[in-house]
C-alpha cells in the first residue's frame, strides 16, 4: 500500500467525533531543511551543508535518482528542468531506440499501463489477494503442519495471517456507518464543487467558504475536523473519496475476491518475472499527487525563484509508476528496481509499503541486484504506527530464505518539527532494529500536480524523499562512495534529541534510539562533514604513495 501522504487511514473515526482544537502555530514552508540550533525547527542544516561545500569548493557531479511512487506531473514548473530524459531513446516516434524492451521510455516506466493507453488507478490490497488465492487450497481443512513441507508451512501460516487480517480486521459496524454516510457526502462534496467552480478542492479552500446547501455543509464539517486532526489542509475532497474507496474495498474483500484491477489493464504474465517488457510510458497517468511531491522533496529546482527549493541541486529524477491507489504488486516493484539500476539510477527513493509480500524472493533478488550494481534504496517505515521489528512492512532488507539482509537499504521514520507536535510523528512506524533513522516528515511543503502548485504532505513517505535528497547531495559531491559508505555516512551523523520522544501512537516518553537504530535524526550538514572523511579506493590512488605508505588509517 501506498504509504499515504494524508494519513487518512484513521479518518473513519474522525466522522463520529469532533478533532481537538489545536494552537496555530506559524511553520516556516521549509522548515524540514532548516538548522534546529538557529532556527529552533528541527530541520536538516541544508543551509550549512551548502556553506560546507562552498567553502572547501567541492566540485559535483549529477546523480541520477529513481522514484518508485505513483506518478509525476511532468508540466510542473520546478520539475520540469530536473526531470531525467534517456539519452538513448528518441521521444514519441514509437520505437525502442535502445533496445531495453520498453518504447519511449523518456523520463521512466510505468508498470501499470497497458500497450492501448489505459492505466491502472486503483487496485486491490495484498492481504485480500493472497487470502483469496490461498483460500481454495486451505479453508476448512484439517492441516497436520507436522506432515508440511517447509514451502507449505510458509504458505499455510501467509495464509492464516491474510485470513486474520482480511476477515478478523473488519468492523462490521464502522463499515455500515461508513455506506450510510458516502452518498451523503458525496452529495455534500457535489454541492461544494458546484459552489466553489471546481472539481478539486482541500481544506484551505473550506475555511473561508460560505457553504450554503445543508449537506455541502456537513461535508465541509467532516473535511475540516480531518484536516485539523491530520494537521494539514491540503487534503483534498479527492483524496478523502479515494481513501474511502479503499476502506470500503477492505471490508468487501471479507466476502468477496478481490476484482483484479491490473490483470484486464497490464496483460503480462503476472505470475512469471522474467515477463518484463509490459507497461508504457504515461507516467503522469492521472495519478500524480504522491511521486510529485516526493521528487519535489528530493530535487525541485533550486534557486529559480519558483515555489520551493529541493534539497540536493545537481540531480535528475527517473519516475517509475508502479503504486497504485491500493497495494503494489511485488513484480512490479522488482522490475521498478531492475530498471532504475539499468538505466543508471544511484538512489531509489521507495514511499509505499504493505504487510504482505508473497513473491518477496523477487523483490530480494532486486535487492540484491541494486547492492551489486552500487545503489542506495532509501524506504519509507510507514504510517501504523507500529514496531516494525515485529510487525510486517514489505519490502524489507530481511531476505525470506533467511540467509542474511541487504547492506543498501535505509528505512526512514518520520519526525516532527520541534514546535507543532513534538518530535516524533504520531503516525509513524518504528523499531530498534528496523527503522535505521528519522527524519522530518510532518507538514512537508512540495510540489504537487497543476503546473505551478505546492502543498503540505504528511508521513513517512515524506521523510524517505528527504534521506534520498540528503544522499543525493553527498553522493554529488562524493561520487565513488559505495552504497554501504553512504548509509554509513547518513546513519552515523545523525543528530539524537535531547529529550525524550513520544512512542507513536502513544503518549509514553522513550528515548528515541529505543525505537530507532540510530537514536537519531538525519542532518545533511553533518553527513556533508563525515563524507569529507571517508576514504574510498579511487581517493586513495590520488594521494602520493608515499603518504599512503605511512598511513596509520589504511
Amino acid at each position: 500500500m501506498l504509504a499515504t501522504a494524508f494519513l487518512l487511514s484513521g479518518s473513519l473515526n474522525l466522522f463520529a467525533q469532533q478533532a481537538e482544537t489545536e494552537k496555530e502555530v506559524t511553520v516556516p514552508k521549509n522548515w524540514h531543511q532548516l538548522d534546529p540550533a538557529t532556527s529552533g525547527f528541527n530541520g536538516i542544516s541544508l543551509d550549512k551543508a551548502y556553506e560546507l561545500v562552498k567553502s572547501k569548493k567541492l566540485k559535483s557531479t549529477k546523480i541520477l535518482v529513481a522514484v518508485i511512487d505513483s506518478g509525476i506531473d511532468t508540466l510542473h514548473e520546478d520539475l520540469k528542468p530536473v526531470l531525467w530524459t534517456n539519452p538513448k531513446e528518441i521521444p514519441g516516434n514509437g520505437i525502442d531506440d535502445d533496445h531495453n524492451g520498453y518504447v519511449d521510455d523518456v523520463h521512466g516506466w510505468n508498470f501499470l499501463g497497458g500497450k492501448d493507453g489505459r492505466n491502472v488507478k486503483e487496485d486491490s490490497y495484498e492481504g485480500a489477494r493472497v487470502y483469496n488465492k490461498l483460500k481454495p487450497k486451505w479453508e476448512n481443512k484439517e492441516v497436520d503442519s507436522t506432515k508440511l513441507s517447509a514451502a507449505e508451512k510458509a504458505e499455510y501460516a501467509m495464509y492464516l495471517k491474510a485470513k486474520d487480517k482480511v476477515v478478523g480486521g473488519v468492523d462490521k459496524e464502522e463499515v455500515a456507518y461508513l455506506k450510510q454516510l458516502v452518498p451523503k457526502f458525496l452529495a455534500g462534496d457535489s454541492a461544494i464543487r458546484t459552489q466553489l467552480g471546481k472539481e478539486e478542492y482541500n481544506g484551505n479552500d473550506l475555511k473561508n467558504a460560505e457553504i450554503t446547501d445543508p449537506k455541502g455543509k456537513m461535508a465541509k464539517m467532516l473535511i475540516l475536523n480531518i484536516c485539523k486532526a491530520n494537521n494539514s489542509y491540503e487534503i483534498s475532497n479527492q483524496q478523502l473519496i479515494d481513501d474511502i474507496n479503499g476502506q470500503l474495498r477492505k471490508a468487501d474483500a471479507a466476502e468477496n475476491a478481490p476484482k483484479e484491477y491490473r490483470k484486464e489493464i497490464v496483460g503480462d504474465d503476472e505470475s512469471n518475472i522474467n515477463d518484463r517488457n509490459y507497461g508504457n510510458n504515461d507516467i503522469m497517468a492521472g495519478t500524480p499527487f504522491h511521486g510529485t511531491h516526493c521528487s519535489g522533496i528530493i530535487a525541485a529546482a533550486r534557486n529559480n525563484g519558483k515555489g520551493i527549493d529541493g534539497i540536493a541541486d545537481n540531480v535528475s529524477i527517473m519516475m517509475l509508476r508502479a503504486v497504485p491507489d491500493g497495494d503494489e504488486h511485488d513484480k512490479d516493484i522488482a522490475n521498478a528496481i531492475r530498471y532504475a539500476v539499468d538505466n543508471g539510477a544511484r538512489i531509489i527513493s521507495m514511499s509505499f509499503g504493505k504487510d504482505f509480500s508473497p513473491e518477496k524472493q523477487w523483490v530480494d533478488d532486486a535487492f540484491r541486484y541494486a547492492e551489486k550494481k552500487g545503489v542506495l534504496l532509501v524506504h519509507a517505515a510507514g504510517n501504523d504506527a507500529k514496531n516494525i521489528d515485529s510487525a510486517d512492512n514489505f519490502p524489507n532488507p530481511v531476505y525470506v530464505n533467511g540467509k542474511g539482509r541487504a547492506s543498501n537499504v535505509i528505512t526512514v521514520g518520520a519526525s516532527g518539527d520541534m514546535k507543532n507536535g513534538g518530535l516524533t510523528a504520531s503516525f509513524s512506524n518504528y523499531g530498534k532494529k528496523e527503522t535505521d533513522v528519522f527524519a522530518p516528515g510532518v507538514s512537508i511543503y512540495s510540489t504537487i500536480p497543476g503546473d505551478t502548485t505546492y502543498g503540505n504532505a504528511s508521513g513517512t513517505s515524506m521523510a524517505c524523499p528527504v534521506v534520498a535528497g540528503i544522499a543525493a547531495l553527498v553522493l554529488e559531491h562524493y561520487p565513488t562512495l559505495t552504497p554501504q559508505q553512504l548509509k554509513y555516512v547518513i546513519e552515523k551523523s545523525t543528530v539524537p534529541p535531547t529529550e525524550k520522544v513520544n512512542k507513536p501512537g502513544t503518549d509514553e516518553k522513550v528515548e528515541l534510539s529505543e525505537i530507532c537504530k540510530t537514536g537519531g535524526i538525519v542532518n545533511a550538514y553533518g553527513a556533508m562533514k563525515l563524507a569529507g572523511t571517508i576514504k574510498t579506493p579511487k581517493q586513495k590512488e590520488t594521494l602520493p604513495k608515499a603518504t599512503i605508505k605511512k598511513s596509520k588509517v589504511g
